[in-house]
Formats: C-alpha cells, structure tokens, sequence
C-alpha cells in the first residue's frame, strides 16, 4: 500500500496536470468503486465541474473543485491514478475515467478493486471515508515528542504497531516504521511504555525528517509517471532496511534481522537497535 511519502509524490505530480481542467464526462464502468453517493448521482453532481487543485491527508488524496465540493479517494493496495491523452490505450482494470477539457483523461485503475472514491458536497460532513478519524500529521505544528508520549506512551503494544496507528499519526506504514525506528536507534518490538522521553523527543524528529527524505526521492515528472503507470517509486535505493533482512547493516555492517510484529514484517540492526 502506498504510503505519506507515495501519495504526496502522487499529489505533486498530478495536480499541476489537472488543475483548472473542467471534467466533462465521467465513465463508471465498476460502480462499486465509488462509495458515495451512488454511481449515478456521483457522476451527475461532478460534470462540468473544474479542478482546483489536490491535497493530501495522511494516505488520502482529496480532488478539490472550485465550487469547494471534493472527491476523497484511498488508493489502498493496487489504485492508481493517472492523467493520459484520450487516446492512450486504456489500462487493465481502469474502472473511472474522468474525460477533462482540452482532450486529456484522469483515469483511476485498481488491479485488486480495494481502493474507494467519495464525493462530498461543499459543507457536507465526512463521515464515510474514515478520513476524520485520522491522527494529526507529521508535518503539523503540534507534533512533538510530548504528543507522542501522551498518547503512546502508556501502551504496551510493540513501538512499531504504535506508529502505524493512523488515529495518532497518519501517513506511516510498514515501509516507514521500519526507517524510521531505524534512524532512531528503537528496537521494533519495544513497548511503547519503556520509551524514555529522549526517545520520543527523537521520533518526533525523525517521523517527520525521514517521510520528507522519501517524499522528495519518490519525486517524478509527469512523463516518468506516466511510463511507469503510476508504480515506480523511486525510494527503493535508498532505504536502509526495510526489505533488506539478512543483509548487513548500512552502519555498522551487522546482519539486519527479519522478524513479524503485530502480523506485519520487520527488519531491524540487532546492534544498532538493541531491545
């Protein structure tokens, strides 16, 4: 699943392509892939409406038009949203096409049709994406290592589970969890309550450091989008150990060990990040 540092590379990329486009016609042909309202009307309310730009919260993307309604979409495992030429072959699995002025198409394709689309009306209160129930963001003012320890710092689960709880920080999963706690020097399977101030004060810095690292080396243009189909991050050589068990460490060159945590992967530096 993509992940902070994917959708913002996403956002970057997408948003000066569609911005100030009106959608003249939208083709459902998977109605089940938009959540709400239903299909028809949620192609009735869009035409003729004008993109104004897209934002990110956490591993959301929000389409905004210029009449303030807005399209809230999660990519999940497999979606992807890319803008094409009319007449560019269509890709395996496209279920939503956007037909925009001045001949291009947004379109929003999903092998494993997980992902989910939601359009809300200007004022309109979300409560159907989930996004609301979302944790601050790490790039906010209010993140610091006292909002970490406050709310994770009583808890027994493993430090890992704790950062990839989207109701305290949105954005994190199990790529970054891992580069992070290992930019920290925190053992993985570490009980958020054994953290000691220092230690959250240094996640607070790092959580935000590390998802801007990777957000800028997912940086693409829209041509190397487009060739890729949407699906060549560009962080892969630069992460240090997620995907990396049995290889020795970037640091000290120990083994970096592969362990499960909560049912998800992790791999860690036994002597860098000491339990």
């Amino acid at each position: 699943m993509p992940e902070l540092p994917e959708i913002e590379a996403i956002k970057r990329v997408l948003e000066p392509q569609i911005q100030g486009f009106a959608i003249e016609q939208v083709t459902v042909s998977r109605p089940e892939v938009i959540a709400h309202p239903a299909a028809d009307e949620f192609c009735r309310r869009i035409n003729g409406q004008v993109f104004s730009g897209i934002q990110r919260r956490g591993k959301f993307l929000i389409l905004c038009m210029e009449s303030g309604d807005r399209i809230i979409l999660h990519l999940r495992m497999t979606g992807c949203l890319l803008v094409m030429p009319a007449d560019y072959p269509e890709e395996k699995h496209t279920h939503l096409v956007f037909h925009l002025s001045g001949g291009r198409e947004l379109r929003f394709s999903d092998t494993r049709r997980f992902g989910r689309l939601w359009l809300l009306r200007l004022g309109e209160a979300d409560t159907y994406s989930g996004m609301e129930k979302l944790g601050v963001e790490p790039f906010a003012p209010g993140f610091s290592g006292e909002y970490l320890a406050a709310r994770l710092g009583k808890r027994k689960k493993a430090i890992k589970e704790c950062l990839l709880d989207q109701s305290v920080i949105a954005g994190i999963g199990n790529i970054y969890s891992d580069e992070i706690l290992f930019a920290a020097r925190i053992h993985p399977a570490r009980p958020g309550n054994t953290l000691t101030t220092e230690e959250w004060s240094r996640l607070a810095s790092l959580i935000p450091e590390r998802l801007a690292f990777f957000a800028e080396k997912n940086k693409t243009t829209p041509e190397e989008y487009l060739a890729a189909k949407g699906q060549d991050y560009r962080n892969t050589p630069f992460l240090q150990v997620y995907g990396h068990g049995g290889e020795p460490c970037p640091v000290c060159g120990e083994t970096l060990c592969r362990i499960v945590i909560g049912g998800r992967s992790s791999v860690y530096c036994p002597a860098c990040q000491k339990s």
